[in-house]
């Protein structure tokens, strides 16, 4: 099974950040690293319109036998446009067979070989369409609002007043791990029937998109414990 890592060029909310140094190396490397040491990914392979990121994921074990085109690299280009380009051409220009693949977004620099690994254990035990990694949300969905122009409150749910251990769990994807069934991407979906969760904990669950992200990211890598 590959990997994609996916790191365009451009960035609003932090510019540069696929790249951005991270205690000592870009934070890409990170998720590099960790896809290598798994013991079913054979190839990392770089999805970027960037030479700068490219040549840094090459230098890090990373693959790249192509860039991305610019029509895939905008503000509005969608990614699951790009995994369908990215896994057509492997498959018709360089002699590839992908039929399930793996999606690791270098914004997820907590992740660890294990987490990757589990998912992709979970998506072969289950004969999953897809798996995608989750983490609790902290507070019930319930009491979440939307807030007006004029900062007034409108409801987003049906308003019902219950205590905290009456509400059910809620989870939200962290963006950290996907594993695909091809099939399922061509049909413009992620979820089917056959999508599992794999649920990792919070302080592995960091998606890095603004300098507080990064700076929390930095924090948590300081102090470390597996435990």
């Amino acid at each position: 099974m590959i990997a994609i890592v996916p790191a365009r060029g451009g960035s609003k909310g932090l510019p540069g950040k696929n790249i951005k140094y991270l205690l000592g190396k870009p934070m890409i490397a990170y998720t590099i690293e960790e896809a290598l040491k798994s013991k079913y990914i054979s190839e990392v392979i770089i999805s970027t319109d960037s030479k700068e990121i490219e040549d840094i994921a090459v230098e890090y074990g990373a693959k790249s036998p192509f860039l991305r085109p610019e029509y895939l690299a905008g503000d509005n280009a969608k990614a699951l446009d790009n995994y369908i380009y990215t896994i057509d051409r492997l498959n018709s220009k360089f002699d590839y067979k992908i039929e399930d693949f793996v999606v690791l977004q270098p914004t997820s620099p907590l992740r660890k070989v294990h987490d990757i690994d589990r998912a992709i254990e979970l998506f072969k035990n289950k004969n999953a369409d897809s798996v995608i990694s989750y983490t609790e949300e902290d507070h019930p969905i319930e009491w979440h609002k939307y807030i007006t122009v004029d900062g007034k409150f409108e409801n987003i749910f049906e308003p019902k007043l219950l205590n905290r251990q009456e509400i059910k769990k809620s989870y939200y994807p962290n963006g950290a791990i996907f594993v695909f069934y091809y099939g399922l991407i061509q049909q413009g979906r992620y979820y089917s029937h056959e999508s599992y969760a794999y649920i990792m904990p919070r302080f592995r669950s960091v998606d890095v998109d603004t300098l507080e992200d990064f700076k929390y990211v930095e924090f948590l890598m300081r102090g470390y414990d597996e435990s």
